[in-house]
């Protein structure tokens, strides 16, 4: 499958220091890509360079197979985008606002705006000043604006970022629905790391303006095997009780009082009791999984994801 976006040793230098340094970057056609990364970690300027707003200090960005410069109209057509907090005329309607914008672009289809504003739920709406809009909604109407003319990126820059869980339920059906029903390839940077989780198929990790791993979520929960994670005072005598008794020899001590089993053929129930009658105090046990969250601060913290 082919990069429908591409970034070869992009690097943005601001007084000397680098902001974003050497990202190399595949973005495949028709799927999700979530760049996540702490705050300052370079997300935001990646974006923009992305969307020509800044200009690089060196490297290329490759978008649909041709090289982004500063003439490239052509390419911006074929492309939606949202970064940071989007901005409208507030004294002016949800409708009134996309008009304008299709007017600014030469783009002129009232259905398309129709479409845009029943995909994102704000039909009932679009004769309300966005003055009065929440941001999810106005959240909501950015994404309307983005997707209007049914471009083939979609560039959002933390699109989730201060909405409630149900403004954020609505935009990852959202997302989902333009990856697997449009085609739209999207590229969203975030650092709720469970809601990309949920979205991506492709992550790439930044940190300090560098990108230090690029990987597919599939990947990921292969490795995400399930474990049981004890926790009790007495790890000597109940790592004895696991392996003697129940005959558990998968376990991993990895403190002074938790346990993690990864023979998962024993029920947690008959782990607990056993436990128990052998006069081990259990502190808390539970079945656990390795998630997103995992692997990112593993990564982050310059390890692999491990066991």
């Amino acid at each position: 499958m082919s990069d429908i976006i591409q970034l070869r040793n992009l690097t943005k230098t601001y007084e000397g220091k680098d902001v974003v340094s050497n990202v190399n970057m595949h973005v495949k056609k028709g799927k999700i890509y979530g760049v996540l990364g702490p705050n300052g970690a370079g997300k935001t300027t990646l974006f923009r360079m992305i969307t020509n707003l800044v200009k690089p200090s060196s490297g290329e960005v490759i978008i649909l197979g041709d090289k982004l410069t500063s003439k490239s109209y052509e390419l911006f057509k074929r492309m939606g985008s949202i970064i940071e907090y989007p901005v409208f005329y507030d004294l002016l309607t949800a409708r009134e606002n996309l008009e304008l914008h299709c007017e600014y672009i030469g783009y002129y289809n009232e259905d398309a705006i129709d479409q845009a504003l029943d995909l994102v739920q704000l039909k009932d709406f679009e004769g309300k000043a966005v003055k009065d809009f929440s941001l999810g909604m106005k959240q909501r109407l950015g994404i309307a604006r983005a997707v209007i003319t049914k471009p083939e990126i979609l560039i959002l820059d933390e699109p989730i970022n201060g909405l409630d869980p149900v403004g954020i339920e609505l935009l990852r059906n959202i997302f989902q629905m333009l990856s697997k029903e449009y085609g739209m390839t999207l590229l969203i940077s975030s650092h709720i790391l469970a809601e990309v989780e949920q979205i991506a198929d492709t992550i790439g990790i930044m940190k300090d303006g560098k990108l230090i791993e690029e990987v597919a979520m599939e990947s990921i929960r292969l490795q995400n095997m399930k474990y049981i994670e004890l926790r009790t005072s007495d790890v000597k005598k109940a790592a004895f009780i696991l392996n003697e008794t129940l005959k558990i020899s998968n376990f991993k001590v990895l403190e002074n009082t938790t346990i993690r089993i990864y023979d998962m053929t024993i029920p947690l129930g008959e782990i607990s009791k056993a436990l128990v009658l052998n006069d081990v105090l259990v502190e808390a046990i539970k079945q656990k999984d390795h998630s997103l969250e995992d692997y990112f601060l593993k990564i982050i913290n310059g390890g692999g994801i491990g066991v």
